[in-house]
């Protein structure tokens, strides 16, 4: 399967547990892989026949920046379920969100939750 990614979005969030998460807010990177059959763009070379990555990027960071969840879990579902509702193409979407810093003990270079989800039909 074809596929548009973007890889290593930066954003800063209030999602967390915690209250100070909730309050002093962290920065949070994502990737995503969008499962999209890209032939018909190949040949054409039209934006109608494929997923304008800007906009679905615009829709990622109104997520991550917007209203704060307790769960990076939520966070992925949350933008899986928009971009497959919001592009008629995408058939398929992968979900990685991931805390560089998240607030607990121990020496790691970050924590993360990928998802999976397919366009129901």
């Amino acid at each position: 399967m074809d596929k548009i990614v973007l890889n290593q979005m930066q954003f800063y969030g209030f999602h967390g547990l915690f209250p100070e998460e909730n309050k002093l807010g962290q920065r949070f990177n994502v990737d995503v892989a969008l499962f999209v059959d890209l032939k018909k763009a190949g040949k054409s070379d039209d934006m109608n026949d494929s997923i304008h990555y800007g906009h679905a990027y615009e829709l990622i960071k109104g997520i991550v920046e917007g209203e704060a969840k307790k769960l990076v879990e939520a966070v992925a579902e949350k933008i899986a379920d928009k971009l497959l509702t919001s592009f008629d193409l995408l058939e398929a979407i992968q979900v990685k969100v991931i805390k560089p810093d998240p607030p607990i003990p121990g020496h790691y270079q970050s924590v993360a939750v990928e998802i999976y989800r397919e366009k129901s039909v």
